[in-house]
């Protein structure tokens, strides 16, 4: 008898493949992102296509703090999570080796700018290694350093941005690390290409922040403008912008309307819902995308978990993508 037959008499095929061959109850174990093994040891990341990272940080929010608990807590939600995307019939651990990187080690807690120079230092490590990475945050300060080591190994990354705010502020109170101006910076490095960058649920008051989006030529999606466009408008227009290039996914939960994503630092009304950003992931299909993240769940904000749970469906979603897309260039290098 097998080592999984041992593990799980009994369990039917059928529910093999909706929760893994390593069949678990969910709510036993110990939690990891999407229930894969845990390699904290850069030296055991061998063999590793994607990996699931957390970014415990939350040093540079500007409002309501507590992502920095995201990880952890996303980690808990995960457990709920299938082994098959009904939608697009993907079953990603078949196509790839993944596995849970564990949290990335800070110690600049209390400095702002050492914490994102550990961070980039940390996905230095992990893109040397030929790791694809998916990160759960954190708040969207980290989504600068993820991009800056990237980008010293792809170029210019393209980006599909999912948020409320364009985060594309200028500095504020001295320092250019806060989480309201990640983009603007990557666009001032060269981490990212602008013309290549499409925004999706731009809304609220802090409008008059995002010039910089508009003056270096990112497309940017108001909400009404979502709407209006309707879903396969939305989904066109960033396959459009973003083209065959390498693409970053970056989700932020505050695009979500706060119905679905309480738990969150800049909770902005009248967002999109749950539904409507799962159609938007899935119809980036086919996309090469290279890299993505979830950031800003703050679940002290949310005892009833649900923003962690609609927030590890996108990484979920993310993961099918980045599964495809990294299972399509290994065949194309065979």
């Amino acid at each position: 008898m097998s080592s999984d037959e041992d593990r799980a008499p009994g369990v039917p095929d059928e529910r093999k493949a909706a929760w893994g061959d390593r069949h678990q109850l969910r709510y036993s174990g110990v939690a990891t992102f999407l229930r894969r093994p845990l390699l904290e040891n850069p030296g055991d990341w061998d063999g590793i296509d994607i990996g699931l990272i957390g970014v415990p940080f939350d040093g540079a929010v500007t409002n309501r703090p507590g992502a920095r608990h995201g990880p952890r807590h996303l980690r808990d939600q995960s457990t709920l999570m299938g082994a098959y995307n009904h939608q697009t019939g993907v079953t990603p651990h078949k196509l790839v080796e993944a596995a849970d990187l564990g949290d990335v080690p800070l110690e600049g807690v209390y400095e702002l700018d050492r914490a994102i120079a550990e961070i980039e230092d940390w996905y230095d490590k992990v893109c040397a290694a030929g790791v694809a990475p998916l990160t759960a945050g954190g708040d969207h300060s980290i989504t600068l350093p993820i991009m800056r080591a990237l980008a010293k190994r792809t170029g210019p990354l393209g980006m599909v941005h999912f948020d409320a705010h364009c985060d594309t502020g200028p500095e504020l109170f001295g320092h250019k690390h806060h989480h309201g101006g990640p983009f603007r910076w990557a666009v001032e490095e060269g981490a990212l290409d602008p013309k290549r960058s499409v925004q999706i649920g731009i809304r609220g008051p802090t409008e008059p922040l995002w010039a910089f989006s508009y003056e270096r030529g990112m497309t940017v999606i108001h909400i009404e403008e979502l709407y209006a466009m309707g879903l396969p408008g939305v989904i066109e227009k960033a396959r459009e912008v973003v083209g065959d290039g390498p693409t970053y996914v970056s989700f932020d939960v505050d695009g979500l309307d706060p119905v679905y994503a309480p738990g969150t630092g800049t909770p902005e009304v009248g967002g999109f819902n749950t539904f409507e950003a799962i159609q938007m992931l899935c119809g980036l299909r086919g996309l090469n995308i290279v890299a993505g993240d979830v950031v800003e769940v703050s679940p002290p904000f949310d005892p009833s978990g649900i923003t962690g749970l609609n927030g590890v469906q996108m990484m979920f979603e993310i993961y099918c993508l980045m599964a495809e897309a990294v299972a399509g260039g290994k065949k194309g290098n065979d």
